[in-house]
């Protein structure tokens, strides 16, 4: 997992559907960042998708900047590539811009393992959370809360420390080029 403090890895990825490319430094100017890996197809994402769009708004509104990027293969899994993905950003209603990271550098610089998986970085594009947004899974039960996530987006504003106790996403795994698995997910 991205090291808490590391600084926000900076992208530079176009938005399916606007044809506008979206940096990192676009957002210097608020309070909190939040980068999310998604897909169209993954059940997990699914799962979360109208509770992380409602989620994602109601924090816009006390300045959040949010983007969702893609970063799985298309050969595999066309069902994700650019076209698709305008239109499930629109479908989902998301008010962010939901990007696409062709050649899988910017997933790989945030140490991204599976989709959904979270990264919120502070005013100072610091690290301060990364892992799930609740403990709910599809067909587990649990209740779907984001609570995970809306703790972190709470304490900032606050000027609290976000907690230590931060759990890894759960998810499907980002669907990496032949070749291209970061080193740390390769296994023999």
């Amino acid at each position: 997992m991205l090291v808490l403090g590391t600084k926000a890895p900076d992208f530079k990825l176009p938005e399916p559907g606007t044809g506008r490319m979206v940096s990192r430094d676009e957002f210097s100017s608020a309070p909190a960042l939040l980068v999310a890996f998604l897909c169209n197809h993954c059940p997990y994402v699914k799962h979360v998708q109208k509770e992380l769009t409602r989620l994602i708004k109601e924090y816009q509104e006390k300045g959040l900047s949010a983007v969702g990027i893609s970063a799985n293969d298309i050969t595999s899994h066309p069902q994700d590539g650019p076209e698709m993905m305008a239109k499930e950003a629109a479908a989902a209603g998301y008010t962010f811009p939901y990007l696409y990271d062709e050649s899988q550098q910017v997933a790989k610089a945030y140490h991204a393992a599976c989709t959904p998986d979270f990264f919120l970085f502070n005013k100072h594009r610091e690290l301060v959370y990364r892992g799930q947004m609740d403990g709910s899974r599809p067909g587990n039960g649990v209740p779907l809360t984001g609570n995970d996530l809306r703790s972190a987006l709470d304490a900032l504003p606050a000027g609290k420390p976000v907690g230590a106790d931060q759990k890894a996403s759960r998810g499907c795994g980002i669907k990496w080029k032949p070749g291209n698995e970061p080193e740390h997910q390769v296994r023999s």
